[in-house]
């Protein structure tokens, strides 16, 4: 019997050594990022507090593309940065959930900034 390596498993333990290393202040606040094969999801979180300033998601009802493809990704990075500069949040951290910087990640980064946020 061959054991398969459990992807999801691999990508949290991942996800834990970063979150070991990024923290979110008032100040620049922790933009977190979980996608599953068909939805995308964007959360600005301050963890000093332990609450979510912002949220996005391919599921929201302003959102009319689709989630599990790169185009989605990016409108959604769009709707997270407007959300954010209406809440006068300008800079955060990226946590990219364990997930590799590439795809549907990297085009979430990549319209967060050309909405407005720097990191």
């Amino acid at each position: 019997m061959v054991n398969r390596i459990d992807k999801n498993v691999s990508r949290k333990k991942r996800h834990m050594r970063v979150r070991n290393k990024i923290f979110g202040t008032p100040e620049r606040p922790r933009l977190n990022v979980f996608r599953s094969s068909e939805n995308i999801y964007a959360q600005i979180i301050d963890d000093s507090k332990g609450m979510t300033l912002v949220s996005a998601s391919s599921l929201d009802k302003d959102f009319n593309m689709n989630g599990g493809n790169k185009e989605g990704a990016k409108e959604v990075g769009k709707i997270i940065a407007k959300k954010a500069i209406e809440k006068n949040v300008k800079e955060v951290v990226f946590d990219r959930g364990g997930y590799i910087f590439h795809g549907r990640i990297k085009e979430l980064a990549e319209g967060a900034r050309e909405g407005g946020l720097k990191f």
